[in-house]
């Protein structure tokens, strides 16, 4: 049988949010620890579960990005990979790294967005990247908003659902590290908590 095998990506295969991490490198840490304390209010009615996370991380990311060309966005991605060497998880990485070499299917499913994370797990040999979609207007450029769900949670299923649709017909391992991680974990055959 096929091997399917997914990846969470922030504190699974790194050991710092990413999105905070691509903040800081785009903006300056000044400007993201601004940012943070301006919306800190809403992050902590996330934290508390009294706001949706996608919604609060989507104000976010229009805070910072709107207005931002999509190729320049995307160039900042690719440039950003070199940084997540920084901080990458060598005992995870070992672990996909395997995967890889045993010619499984491997998925990195996150609710980070790709421009900054598929790159850098390209390089690692991940056949494909799921992520929460950023949204770009007919100008070129990014509108503040989300082209997707926030992938995260049963949006993580959905979305590797979307590319290996016949579930019965590969075996699913799955690494993770949080709450948003917990469906895909209950849908694997097995996994392991990061």
């Amino acid at each position: 049988m096929r091997r399917v095998v997914v990846f969470d990506f922030d504190g699974t295969l790194t050991r710092k949010d990413t999105f905070l991490e691509f903040i800081r490198f785009t903006h300056g840490a000044w400007s993201l620890y601004a940012g943070l304390l301006l919306y800190a209010p809403l992050l902590i009615l996330m934290k508390l579960h009294l706001y949706d996370n996608g919604k609060a991380k989507e104000r976010l990311f229009s805070h910072f990005f709107k207005g931002w060309r999509y190729e320049a966005f995307k160039r900042k991605g690719e440039e950003f990979a070199g940084c997540i060497e920084r901080f990458k998880r060598d005992d995870i990485l070992t672990i996909l790294k395997s995967h890889v070499e045993a010619g499984n299917d491997v998925y990195v499913v996150s609710a980070s967005i790709p421009e900054w994370v598929a790159p850098w797990c390209y390089r690692q040999g991940v056949c494909q990247v799921l992520g929460t979609l950023v949204e770009a207007g007919s100008d070129g450029l990014l509108t503040g908003r989300f082209a997707s769900p926030n992938c995260y949670g049963q949006e993580k299923v959905n979305r590797l659902l979307g590319v290996e649709p016949h579930r019965s017909q590969y075996h699913l391992s799955a690494y993770g590290d949080s709450r948003g991680d917990k469906e895909m974990m209950e849908f694997a055959d097995d996994g392991l908590i990061c």
